[in-house]
């Protein structure tokens, strides 16, 4: 009997998540090694992320080389991406990047969080919103950034891009 053949597609995905989980090794050896609370320092989740990275791709090549996934179930979901609703997700991630020191991480969080939320429903086949349902959006993204910004500046005193200079917006 030969041996089975090599799932090529199989095996650039587990290269790729090697090669990822290298790079972030490679970053990880930057970060300080200074053991701070319970003996854990700064670099340690880098690291552990990398390791299961190396592990995972290894694991990937591995079984690419011995044929593949060969009891794989057939994928559910469209059989072609739905670019419009990544296209909203994307945006939402971008404008909050582009938007964080301007309008503060509490507005910039809700405003991805509304197109992120208009992209999902579009990805569902459910109609985009109305602008009821974009406000409701909006005060929900809003519900959840703010007590996020909130906990990271005044409970663990870590600076996120503000509106004010309070502390509180």
């Amino acid at each position: 009997m030969s041996p089975p053949a090599v799932n090529r597609p199989q095996m650039l995905v587990g290269a790729g998540v090697i090669v990822l989980g290298g790079v972030l090794a490679v970053g990880a050896l930057a970060i300080p090694a200074n053991a701070g609370y319970a003996g854990v320092g700064p670099n340690f989740l880098p690291w552990l992320v990398a390791v299961a990275l190396l592990a995972c791709g290894v694991g990937l090549v591995w079984q690419a080389r011995r044929g593949g996934f060969r009891a794989m179930e057939t994928p559910s979901g469209a059989a072609h991406g739905d670019w419009r609703s990544m296209a909203w997700v994307a945006a939402g991630v971008l404008l909050n990047a582009a938007a964080i020191t301007r309008i503060g991480f509490v507005f910039s969080c809700a405003l991805c969080y509304v197109l992120a939320v208009r992209g999902l429903r579009l990805s569902e086949g459910k109609p985009a919103g109305s602008v009821r349902t974009t406000l409701v959006d909006a005060a929900v993204g809003l519900a959840i950034s703010a007590p996020v910004f909130w906990l990271f500046t005044q409970l663990l005193a870590i600076n996120l891009p503000g509106l004010t200079g309070t502390g509180w917006l």
